[in-house]
């Protein structure tokens, strides 16, 4: 990492890969192709936007089709890995690819006259300059027209890969000008299956993998105690409310209450709850569905026989009619109260 003009830029290919091109095509098959297609047909635009939200390996993607558009050894259109170019982009050690993350909130003009600066240098490389922005949607307003100002007038052979979790704050007339490369959520059973590589328990996987798309996040969730607990309330709350509308509320004031005080926490306890029906109602439907909860299928078996369709979307309906009731500062006691009770007539 080097420092120009009292900010960083990064020789860095944007972010190491930890999946191999194949990982990467499995993740995200349509992103992968479309880049496959762009070098193929030699039609490289000068800017492109890597559009999707967290956890949906746009940085990773990103290191890998500057690899693809610098590597020395291309066949059937991925990258060696092992040539020069290859080996240095993975390092951050390429001089002709530049990465600009926000200096604090936002990336700043200054950031902006650096990088242009740095790519105009004779002591780069010959052949493509590769710029990416990180989180390119926190460009302030003299940096933005900076950029807007260069992607009018390129300058030599350089492509610009600009990422970002929220594409409509960055200026149409940016926009316009990039190609749009769209990514798509991380599919739930690559992502179970990750947690599980990091020692993640099935059942748990599959519920953090509801809750969020994202690895990290995920992770977080799956070894925090207050989630650990809020799951065994939920399951808890559900058996309770088949058998005994009085237990239910019994669990709902020594356990439920207390240990949702807050509404954000109220708000994900509502969701797992729901989370639980909507199990019931797959397991109906099919034995062999996808579970939040894997491992109270033994549970959902017995409901889902007890349970008809009707009954199910009515008790959905009020627990999404409690998280509204939520919104609006409800009384909490009394809120629950109530879902009780409908949930036992479903």
């Amino acid at each position: 990492m080097r420092t120009c003009a009292g900010f960083f830029l990064t020789r860095a290919g944007g972010e190491a890969l930890t999946h191999s091109f194949e990982q990467l095509q499995h993740i995200q098959p349509v992103v992968i192709k479309q880049l496959q297609m762009i070098v193929a047909k030699n039609r490289t635009a000068h800017a492109y936007i890597f559009d999707g939200e967290k956890g949906t390996h746009k940085k990773e993607v990103a290191t890998m089709f500057t690899q693809l558009l610098l590597c020395e050894q291309l066949h059937n259109e991925q990258p060696c890995g092992t040539c020069r170019n290859c080996v240095r982009v993975a390092s951050g050690n390429h001089p002709n690819v530049l990465t600009v993350q926000p200096d604090g909130t936002f990336i700043k003009i200054e950031q902006m006259r650096a990088l242009l600066g740095e790519l105009k240098k004779k002591g780069m490389e010959g052949g493509r300059k590769i710029y990416i922005l990180q989180h390119a949607d926190r460009l302030n307003v003299g940096a933005a027209n900076t950029l807007l100002k260069f992607l009018e007038e390129p300058d030599g052979l350089v492509t610009a890969i600009l990422i970002t979790e929220q594409i409509q704050p960055i200026l149409p007339t940016i926009r316009s000008r990039c190609q749009h490369i769209k990514f798509q959520k991380l599919p739930r059973h690559i992502l179970m299956t990750q947690l599980q590589q990091a020692g993640i328990t099935q059942s748990m996987a599959a519920t953090v993998s509801m809750v969020t798309n994202e690895v990290e996040t995920a992770i977080t969730l799956s070894e925090d105690e207050q989630f650990a607990h809020a799951r065994k309330t939920v399951l808890k709350l559900v058996e309770a409310v088949q058998k005994n509308v009085h237990e239910a509320l019994l669990i709902v004031h020594e356990d439920w209450l207390p240990s949702f005080k807050e509404k954000s926490d109220m708000e994900q306890a509502l969701d797992l709850l729901l989370f639980a029906y909507r199990d019931i109602v797959a397991y109906k439907a099919n034995p062999d569905a996808a579970l939040t909860y894997p491992d109270a299928a033994a549970l959902w078996r017995d409901l889902a026989l007890h349970s008809t369709y009707a009954r199910l979307s009515n008790q959905m309906q009020a627990i999404l009619q409690a998280r509204s009731y939520l919104q609006r500062n409800m009384n909490r006691a009394l809120m629950m109260e109530q879902l009780m009770l409908n949930l036992q007539e479903g």
